[in-house]
């Protein structure tokens, strides 16, 4: 699957990370079949997420080891916090001491609620050179909501996850991702969202999360279209650059 994969994308989100803790054999074994174009994205385990296990540190010590392998080839660390994770004293915290932990890798934090969703916070991602995940998902109370920020200047880091706004609501993680981007909502976000994220970082990575029917490869390769399109249009001088520009 992962040749199949690359012949069509240059970079994955391993999501197999989260629910299981990285060991460095078999991590190693996927690079080995990877070929040399394809970069990586890790989840990290969501005993430092989800459940913020006592024994963190440790956890942490053990995922660094686990993915040695993938430093030459890693996009970023994913960071995904849930909708309970929200912005307290206790969770900023932790948070500050994670990312203390992750300092010498490229990182990018997904919240998933939308008290982080506050100038002080992107600041202090500024600061630490931290990508926010820039999402879109149901505009449903609490989340967190899309935004046009960028505070990495080496990666910008976008995660579409559907708009089902009733599966979001159930909690039924099949009724939660299914969800098949239409072009005009495409070409919304490259128009609205990536032209302008482009010009502020040196490259960034779109990730689909709308995997129940496969719609997932499908939007990623149309979005991946619509981008080509527009950066043709844009060198040929039919589109003003300074409107809208890609980094493809």
């Amino acid at each position: 699957m992962l040749s199949l994969y690359s012949r069509c994308f240059s970079v994955v989100e391993l999501n197999y990370t989260w629910y299981q803790m990285a060991r460095a054999d078999a991590v190693s074994r996927m690079v080995s079949k990877a070929p040399e174009h394809l970069l990586f994205a890790a989840k990290l385990t969501r005993t430092m997420t989800h459940e913020r296990d006592v024994n963190w540190r440790e956890q942490l010590a053990l995922f660094l080891k686990g993915i040695v392998p993938l430093k030459k080839r890693l996009a970023a660390i994913l960071v995904q916090f849930p909708p309970d994770f929200q912005r307290t004293v206790s969770h900023r915290n932790y948070l500050a001491a994670l990312l203390d932990g992750l300092q010498e890798l490229p990182v990018a934090v997904e919240f998933r609620h939308v008290s982080w969703a506050v100038d002080s916070v992107f600041a202090e991602l500024e600061r630490r050179q931290v990508s926010l995940v820039v999402v879109d998902e149901p505009e449903l109370p609490g989340l967190f909501p899309a935004l046009d920020v960028v505070t990495n200047p080496s990666l910008f880091y976008v995660r579409f996850h559907g708009r089902n706004r009733e599966g979001w609501r159930s909690g039924n993680m099949q009724k939660k991702f299914n969800y098949d981007y239409s072009e005009e909502e495409l070409c919304h976000w490259a128009d609205k969202y990536i032209g302008s994220m482009t010009s502020r970082a040196e490259r960034g990575v779109l990730f689909f999360n709308n995997h129940v029917r496969a719609q997932a490869p499908r939007n990623a390769q149309k979005l991946a279209q619509i981008l080509v399109t527009r950066q043709a249009l844009i060198d040929k001088g039919i589109l003003d650059e300074g409107k809208i520009g890609y980094s493809l």
